[in-house]
């Protein structure tokens, strides 16, 4: 039996890059696990639960139901004596070229990386502000930080997301709850087979994004890139002027 007495939800925990967090949250926290394949969670809670003396918890979470998100903050406040906080990693990256011409898939990117992440964060920001304390970690982008032919709608569900993260982080200021904007550039992940090498200099693992988002959290940071170079590639891209940048092809 575990000797913690704080818990960490973790949403969209199915994802290469949360299973990856969990772990190494798992040496400090209890865990819930919130993601959609109930066998794969199951998995990932059994995998954690015999490297540690951690406890793990799941609970089924879609991202589209977002009428049933209020429901799932509210049991994992039920369930735990006390949440230290939580970290949201779901999304959805689409083939933007046929994401242009079906509307019910560029309409899924949108609510997928933008609407549900929302229809989580509000009642679980009311319910961390209740108790004064705690700390939200969410997986955006640098895709949202300039739009590019290429990415474009993934990339402006992720730019809602950052701005709308930089007004939860202003509310949480005030109430003592601490909010982390986690910016990956490429990942090997699932979600990125075919579409990136994975040995190349700017693909990061999974676990150096996980490493990256605990430190955010433990040093309170506002806005974390992973990995750090994005911070100055996104810096250089977003300072070409509109008239040239819309001429490049990226």
């Amino acid at each position: 039996m575990s000797k913690r007495t704080e818990t960490v939800i973790i949403v969209g925990a199915t994802s290469d890059i949360a299973c990856a967090t969990a772990r190494a949250l798992a040496t400090q926290y209890n865990l819930i696990l919130a993601g959609r394949n109930s066998e794969v969670l199951k998995a990932i809670a059994q995998d954690i639960m015999v490297r540690t003396d951690c406890v793990v918890s799941t609970l089924p979470f879609e991202a589209l139901n977002t009428e049933d998100h209020a429901e799932l903050v509210a049991s994992c406040f039920e369930q735990a004596d006390s949440i230290a906080g939580a970290v949201v990693c779901h999304g959805f990256l689409p083939d933007q070229v046929q994401a242009q011409r079906d509307w019910e898939l560029a309409r899924k990117t949108l609510d997928v990386n933008f609407t549900s992440c929302v229809s989580v964060l509000e009642p679980l920001m009311a319910r961390l502000e209740t108790q004064g304390r705690g700390f939200i970690a969410v997986i955006s982008s640098v895709a949202g930080d300039r739009g590019r032919q290429s990415n474009y709608l993934y990339g402006a569900a992720k730019g809602g997301l950052s701005v709308y993260l930089q007004g939860l982080r202003n509310r949480g200021a005030h109430s003592g709850v601490h909010v982390l904007t986690v910016k990956p550039g490429f990942v090997a992940t699932a979600m990125t087979l075919g579409l990136v090498n994975p040995n190349s200099f700017l693909v990061a693992q999974p676990q150096q994004v996980a490493r990256d988002i605990v430190r955010g959290i433990r040093r309170r940071r506002n806005v974390v890139y992973s990995r750090w170079f994005w911070r100055i590639i996104m810096l250089i891209i977003r300072t070409i002027p509109e008239c040239i940048f819309k001429r490049l092809r990226l």
